[in-house]
């Protein structure tokens, strides 16, 4: 048998990859990986033996120094041949199955144990750091996802005698003469042996899952985790409290936890360690120092009865507001989720949007709108106690020179509400779907208005307005805040989780979000348009143009955006309409994947229609949709692609364009980058209707995994630019020049 070198780092056999050998290690270490584990295989093992059976890797081997393989090429069908008829071999590949699968089941039994344990120290991390607060005076910062956080439950586990089981198995037949009359009883053991090894890579990887989900909740890129609310509260409470000390013990511990995440980002870890200990030092034995003393009082003082002075709401409205305001300023735990404190945040929900409409729609006839006032449009600030006197300031100093621009698509809602009123813009559809015309109509078809009084709403930009306040704007406002069950729309200290200055949304924040998904997916944005020119005898040209989103920032502290609409009224190439959070909490860019992906389904639909998911007429929903529904009897997809798909649309909570969505993430920040995430029918579909741009493209092409799906798009493209140099061409002999509309067509398609 031909022996083949391997040198050190070579990656010899990936995930996903068809089995079509098995391979004896007669030289060096090859380190097998997957989500969860890895374990190495020195001289004398047997790779390729665990996943025979299913007939593609699992695993990833990589080599660990030079490595010598030695093929023995066969079907899991002629195993048992060659194990018949190769007594020596035959021992080889049972020792090294029972080897490989006692390093996956000490993996299995740690990663096991690990989860368990960090389940109960966030939990209880989160507790302390809550006391703590209480103590101090603070309101504690909510935990997104700690919520919705459970302890893990496996629906199939491991069973605990599994490896003495195969253990005493093992010797029972290396001490038996069985194995040498049943070629069929060793087969029987390696196939039965294949399939717990599954199931066990199977549960470490969602051990791995797990864990990485709580990880994000002790440092993540966002801020928005437990090392930050520590490290935040020692800094406001000083060095030289009470607490500083305990403090400072319980952050040196969750370093070391943080030390042994296999999965966490070692460079942002390394980062927000020494950003810590550098600003740790910094501080002064008297933090009082950095008190709130900052603040223009002329600017800011007395917000809340400048507010509601401005609105000119009855005097009820007013005392009832002042007080829900108060006793919210009073409230220890903001986030509380007892009955009182859910009543409470309803009823100022309610008056902050009574108080809100009121003072709007005067503002639109009013040259001179006080700062405060401009204040509680674009951030939902009512009170510079309960905003913090230092924020208070800071919303003061900016609020007249926001960084939007409503020319660039990104505006303030103030800004958004506005050009509703002078006709610029049209009001968004309401949570029924219907725009304001179907809104009037249905009002007028119920016998609520007259059709003189529809003729009249129709034409009145002062109803247009109030449509998008009261249907549309406190429902977009609650999910881009994001955590629905604390929701309360007024400016509060405790909401914020992160600076408010490097969480503030502007123009070249949004560009630089929008290049970066253009830069991989540049297609996203395009929508199919009619060309025709008479003159040069183009009847009918289907070309391609940019139409980018309307961005809407919503007054709030938030950490979720939303795709609202994906066109204006009936034309497609209007913008659609995405909303986000004036203060984004989260990152901007993921955020935008997000809802890019999201416009991409729902423009899709919007194109096919109610045949939306009928894969007789191939789109980018219908082949995904067939993909998802009938993944489990695909003979094309692995059993190993096929439980990942499985759990993620278990996460997906069965929503078919939610895990599109997950997908696509995975498409433009890993795949993208050239690190395979997804099953190569996801990424069929994925590159067939979000294609890579060109630079891409020539990147991946060396990499198997793309060959065939990048071999039919070059034959599509192929075709289409062919179409235009012929069309270029005749053109040309009328001696005409080159509409610059069809010139930029051809460049989309060379990008």
């Amino acid at each position: 048998m031909a022996v083949k070198e391997f040198p050190a780092g070579e990656i010899l056999f990936q995930n996903e990859q068809p089995v079509t050998a098995i391979h004896l290690i007669t030289k060096g270490t090859v380190r097998a990986s997957y989500p969860g584990g890895e374990f190495q295989l020195t001289r004398g093992n047997v790779i390729g033996i665990c996943e025979l059976h299913l007939g593609s890797y699992y695993m990833t081997y990589q080599a660990e120094d030079a490595v010598a393989l030695a093929p023995y090429p066969c079907t899991k069908e002629q195993l048992a041949g060659l194990m018949g008829t190769n007594a020596d071999m035959s021992d080889r590949i049972i020792t090294s199955l029972y080897r490989q699968l006692r390093a996956i089941l000490d993996q299995y039994k740690l990663s096991r144990t690990a989860c368990d344990k960090f389940y109960h120290y966030l939990i209880e991390s989160y507790a302390t750091y809550s006391s703590f607060c209480t103590k101090h005076g603070v309101s504690a910062r909510a935990l997104p996802g700690l919520e919705t956080l459970s302890e893990l439950v496996l629906e199939e586990d491991v069973d605990d005698w599994l490896g003495g089981y195969y253990s005493q198995l093992l010797a029972l037949v290396k001490n038996s003469p069985v194995k040498k009359k049943s070629s069929a009883f060793t087969f029987g053991l390696l196939a039965r042996a294949s399939q717990d090894i599954y199931k066990a890579v199977s549960v470490c990887r969602i051990l791995s899952d797990y864990r990485s989900e709580l990880s994000g909740l002790l440092m993540n890129e966002n801020r928005l985790d437990l090392f930050d609310f520590y490290a935040s509260l020692i800094y406001r409470v000083g060095t030289g409290a009470e607490d500083a000390a305990v403090l400072t013990d319980v952050i040196s511990s969750m370093t070391a936890q943080l030390e042994e995440l296999s999965t966490l980002d070692r460079d942002m870890y390394e980062k927000r360690v020494a950003e810590y200990h550098d600003r740790l030092n910094s501080l002064s034995a008297n933090t009082g120092e950095a008190s709130d003393t900052g603040a223009n009082s002329a600017d800011i003082g007395d917000s809340l009865n400048t507010i509601l002075s401005y609105s000119q709401v009855d005097e009820e409205t007013a005392a009832a507001f002042r007080d829900a305001v108060e006793q919210f300023r009073r409230m220890t735990d903001k986030n509380s989720s007892d009955d009182s404190a859910r009543k409470l945040r309803q009823k100022l929900t309610k008056l902050f949007y009574d108080v809100y409409e009121k003072a709007f729609i005067r503002s639109l006839h009013d040259d001179a709108v006080p700062k405060v006032v401009k204040m509680f449009f674009n951030f939902g600030y009512v009170d510079e106690q309960l905003a913090g006197i230092k924020n208070a300031s800071y919303l003061s100093s900016i609020i007249d020179y926001l960084p939007t621009d409503p020319s660039k698509g990104l505006y303030t809602i103030s800004e958004w509400l506005t050009a509703i009123y002078k006709g610029t813009k049209s009001p968004s559809r309401n949570e029924f779907d219907n725009d304001y015309q179907a809104y009037v109509h249905e009002l007028k078809t119920s016998g609520k208005i007259t059709a003189a009084e529809e003729a009249t709403m129709l034409t009145d930009n002062e109803k247009m307005v109030l449509f998008e306040l009261q249907s549309v704007f406190p429902a977009i406002n609650k999910i881009t805040f994001g955590r629905i069950s604390s929701f309360c729309p007024v400016f509060s200290e405790h909401n914020i989780l992160k600076d408010l200055d490097t969480s503030l949304v502007s123009v070249e924040r949004v560009k630089e979000a929008f290049d970066h998904i253009r830069s991989v997916d540049f297609s996203a944005y395009y929508r199919d348009t009619i060309y025709t020119n008479t003159e040069l005898g183009i009847a009918k040209e289907y070309i391609e143009v940019e139409v980018l989103p309307d961005i809407i920032l919503m007054p709030n502290m938030g950490i979720r955006g939303v795709m609202w609409q994906e066109i204006e009224g009936r034309k497609r190439t209007t913008p659609s309409r995405m909303m986000v959070s004036v203060f984004q909490m989260e990152d901007l860019t993921n955020i935008f994947i997000r809802l890019t992906a999201d416009f991409r389904w729902e423009m899709c639909k919007r194109i096919q229609g109610p045949r939306w998911n009928d894969v007789s007429e191939p789109s980018l929903t219908s082949e995904y949709f067939d993909y998802i529904q009938f993944y489990k009897k695909n003979h094309e997809l692995s059993p190993d692609a096929k439980e990942k798909i499985k759990l993620s649309m278990q996460k997906a909570k069965n929503s078919f364009k939610e895990m599109f969505i997950r997908d696509y993430e995975s498409w433009v920040l890993y795949e993208g980058a050239g690190s395979p995430r997804l099953n190569k029918l996801a990424r069929a579909i994925l590159f067939t209707y979000c294609p890579f741009s060109k630079g891409i493209r020539d990147t991946l092409k060396a990499n198997p995994l793309y060959k065939e799906t990048m071999e039919r798009y070059d034959v599509k493209l192929g075709q289409k630019l062919h179409h235009y140099s012929n069309l270029f061409q005749k053109i040309k002999n009328l001696g005409a020049p080159i509409p610059p509309e069809l010139q930029e067509q051809k460049d989309f398609l060379e990008f």
